[in-house]
């Protein structure tokens, strides 16, 4: 970035890639997601050729998706990868072995963003079908949907039947509040234990969102070419939170419910008290 000057293409792909997914420790790992309906996981540390001519910055070809492929997002711990197809459900991917680890199935339409919380306890994905689906990765379940109710307000006469419709979905960096971005103009912060969000931003034509890595703001991007930039919800973490951050960061669900501790803690660490 320094000097602005290419360092190398990577070559695999047979369609449109759609999305970029480093890892979040620091490691010169990078997955693409494709039109070619394939997920394809890089070592950037690599160099050279293999047997079969493919560069070596290939690690591995993920394939399962039937459509093409809008979304991935690796996990911050960096053991799992989420990607959104279009299709009703979302592939979790193990990064340690790069193998399917399960279908997330509850959405009625397509899945088209996906993101996971800081501490990787939590992921969400975003649909079609005007809801947000708030699951546990490593069990599968579903802890909450947050639906996207149209504000007539804001809306006009000729509004089509799928006009919430969502774009994008991502949670800001202390894991407290999502942001999401749907077709009924709105771009909506949701509070991590409320099922109504707790701000609207009106904007037009929005395709995606993110936060700052650092909170106060959010980034969206727009069809008709522009980023936009918004205030958000600052918020001073509770040591409740915090606590649950550090142990989830490192424990899974099944090493948390396997603690000798009270249930009401245990449902507190498994962000299963909203």
């Amino acid at each position: 970035l320094s000097a602005g000057h290419l360092l190398f293409s990577l070559l695999g792909h047979q369609d449109v890639v759609r999305d970029l997914s480093f890892a979040p420790n620091g490691s010169p790992i990078l997955v693409s997601a494709s039109r070619d309906k394939t997920l394809r996981v890089w070592d950037l540390s690599r160099d050279g050729r293999n047997m079969q001519g493919y560069p070596w910055r290939q690690v591995q070809v993920l394939s399962g998706h039937v459509q093409w492929v809008y979304c991935c997002s690796i996990s911050p711990d960096c053991s799992m990868l989420c990607s959104a197809a279009g299709e009703k459900s979302a592939l979790l991917w193990s990064m340690r072995s790069y193998t399917l680890i399960r279908r997330l199935e509850g959405h009625q339409s397509s899945v088209v963003s996906c993101d996971f919380s800081p501490d990787s306890a939590l992921l969400v994905t975003a649909s079609y079908d005007a809801c947000v689906i708030m699951w546990d990765p490593y069990t599968g379940e579903q802890l909450r949907t947050l639906r996207h109710v149209p504000l007539h307000s804001t809306l006009d006469s000729s509004s089509e039947i799928h006009t919430s419709s969502l774009r994008s979905v991502c949670f800001s960096p202390e894991g407290l509040y999502l942001a999401t971005v749907a077709d009924d103009r709105l771009l909506r912060i949701w509070a991590l234990e409320l099922r109504s969000p707790v701000a609207f931003a009106p904007m037009t034509n929005g395709l995606c969102c993110m936060y700052f890595p650092h909170g106060g703001f959010i980034a969206t991007g727009t069809r008709d070419g522009h980023v936009q930039f918004w205030t958000a919800p600052r918020v001073l973490s509770s040591l409740k939170h915090l606590c649950r951050k550090a142990l989830r960061t490192f424990l899974t669900t099944y090493q948390v419910l396997a603690l000798p501790i009270p249930r009401k803690l245990k449902e507190f660490l498994t962000y299963r008290t909203f």
